[in-house]
């Protein structure tokens, strides 16, 4: 992942040169560019839901040829993460950067740094490591509490954030716009 976002200009960091960890506003030019932001909590979600999507493949075993694999915890784990890499790289590409600034409220968004990528793919794991580790209640507890707090603090959140994606609603930009 970190290579290809290279390849693809990405910069490693903030062009700003500030080595601040974070940046909590999403309308600056430092959202995305830092190791965490409002939307890294989106990133532990992503987790959550890879891991309750793997979920039913526990007990399975795989073909590869004449071998049968199974499908194991570490194994569900790779897949989550190479999917969460691969939304990374499609994120940063100009098709995905040109939708998110004409669908949403992201304007001046021009894509992620390689430090927010590879925290973004870290808060995946932490979010598949959270499921994996208490019960469904509780990840439940987890999505809907993560994001209640997006909505109220940022007037976005992952659901709104495919939403917006994929079928754009006038309404819910209008209310995101404030």
């Amino acid at each position: 992942m970190v290579v290809i976002l290279l390849a693809m200009g990405r910069q490693l960091w903030c062009s700003c040169g500030t080595m601040a960890p974070w940046s909590w506003q999403i309308y600056s030019e430092h959202n995305s560019q830092h190791l965490i932001d409002p939307y890294s909590f989106t990133h532990v979600l992503h987790g959550v839901v890879f891991f309750a999507v793997l979920w039913p493949l526990r007990n399975r075993s795989i073909r590869v040829g004449n071998q049968s694999l199974a499908v194991t915890a570490g194994f569900r784990l790779c897949i989550a993460l190479t999917v969460e890499a691969a939304w990374e790289v499609l994120e940063n590409t100009s098709m995905v950067i040109e939708r998110y600034r004409a669908t949403t409220i992201s304007l001046d968004y021009y894509g992620d740094s390689v430090a927010n990528s590879m925290s973004d793919l870290a808060a995946c794991a932490l979010g598949y490591w959270f499921a994996s580790r208490v019960r469904w209640q509780a990840s439940l507890i987890l999505f809907v509490t993560v994001e209640t707090a997006l909505l109220i603090t940022i007037r976005d959140s992952l659901v709104l954030n495919v939403i917006m994606l994929v079928w754009p609603i006038d309404a819910i930009l209008h209310w995101q716009s404030g």
